[in-house]
C-alpha cells in the first residue's frame, strides 16, 4: 500500500478524507428539459445536515401535487467517509429514479467520518424522515439495500476470490467505526451480536413490510449480501434478492439496468397502501 495511505490510516489526528468530486446544484424550476424538479432543505442546522427532494414534474399541477406518490428516502454511498447528496452520480441517480418510478425521492446528508464516527451517520439517517412528520398518513413500508456496505473480521469467500484491494474497505471501517472497534462491531456486521434479534423485530412487522437486497454476482461483498438476506429470511422478514451479473461497485449509478428498475418499482408499489 502507498506509504501516505498507511500514514493516514494510522494517524488518529486525521480530520478529513480529501475528495475531488464534481457537485451539481438543485434544479427547482420545472421545464420541458427538466422532467424532475429538485430542492434543497435544511434538516438539522446544529449538525449541518440537509436534504435534496426530487419530484417528477409530471406529477405537478399548478405547483400542487395532483396525486399521491410513493416516497423513497435514499442514503448515498461512500463508506461513511466520503460522498455527498450533490455529488453528480448520486444526484443523477435520484433524478432517474424519480422520473422512471414516478416517485418522490428524498436524499438526506449525514455527518461523515473520521470527524464524526458511527453512529453519527446512522443517527442522522434516522432523524431525516422526521422532516415528513406532518404528512399523514405516512408509514414506512419497506427497505431497499442497494449494494450495502457490510464488513467482518473473517474474510468471506467472495472477498478473497476477486481482485479488489481489502485496503479500501478496511480503511473506511477504520475511519468510521468507534475508536478501538473492529469490523465485527454491530455497526458493520449485522450477523453478529444482537443482529439476529434486530432482524426478528423487522420480521414482526409482517407481510406489509418488505425488503429487497440488490447486489452484483461477482462483487467482493456478494457473500455478505447473501448472508444478511438469509439471516433476515430466517427471522421472518419478507426479502427479495436481486443480484445481477457484474463486479463493478456502484455501476447502477451510471447505468441502471431495466431489471433493477423493475425490481425497485415492484417493491415500491407492492408496498404502497
Amino acid at each position: 500500500m502507498p506509504e501516505s495511505t498507511q500514514d493516514n490510516i494510522n494517524n488518529p489526528d486525521v480530520s478529513s478524507v480529501p475528495t475531488r468530486f464534481p457537485y451539481v446544484p438543485a434544479t427547482p424550476e420545472p421545464s420541458p428539459q427538466n422532467p424532475v424538479v429538485s430542492k434543497d432543505i435544511t434538516v438539522n442546522r446544529s449538525k449541518s445536515t440537509w436534504m435534496r427532494l426530487y419530484v417528477p414534474t409530471a406529477a405537478l399541477n399548478g405547483g400542487v401535487s395532483s396525486e399521491k406518490l410513493p416516497l423513497v428516502v435514499y442514503y448515498h454511498g461512500g463508506g461513511f467517509a466520503t460522498g455527498s447528496v450533490d455529488f453528480y452520480p448520486h444526484h443523477d441517480f435520484c433524478n432517474l429514479m424519480a422520473r422512471e418510478l414516478n416517485a418522490v425521492f428524498a436524499s438526506p446528508s449525514y455527518r461523515l467520518a473520521p470527524v464524526n464516527r458511527l453512529p453519527a451517520a446512522y443517527d442522522d439517517g434516522v432523524d431525516a424522515p422526521a422532516v415528513f412528520a406532518d404528512l399523514s398518513p405516512l408509514r414506512i413500508r419497506g427497505m431497499i439495500l442497494h449494494q450495502p456496505f457490510f464488513g467482518g473480521e473473517e474474510r468471506c469467500e467472495s472477498e478473497t476470490n476477486v481482485n479488489f484491494p481489502h485496503i479500501l474497505s478496511d480503511a473506511c471501517w477504520h475511519f468510521c467505526l468507534p475508536v478501538g472497534a473492529n469490523r465485527d462491531h454491530e455497526y458493520s456486521n449485522p450477523t453478529v451480536g444482537d443482529g439476529p434479534k434486530q432482524m426478528e423485530k423487522i420480521g414482526r412487522l409482517g407481510r406489509n413490510w418488505k425488503v429487497v437486497v440488490i447486489g452484483r454476482e461477482r462483487h467482493r461483498l456478494i457473500d455478505r449480501h447473501r448472508d444478511v438476506a438469509k439471516l433476515m429470511k430466517d427471522q421472518g422478514v419478507d426479502v427479495t434478492e436481486h443480484f445481477t451479473d457484474g463486479d463493478v461497485h456502484g455501476a447502477e449509478l451510471v447505468n441502471q439496468g431495466e431489471t433493477t428498475l423493475a425490481c425497485i418499482r415492484s417493491i415500491i408499489y407492492s408496498s404502497s397502501p
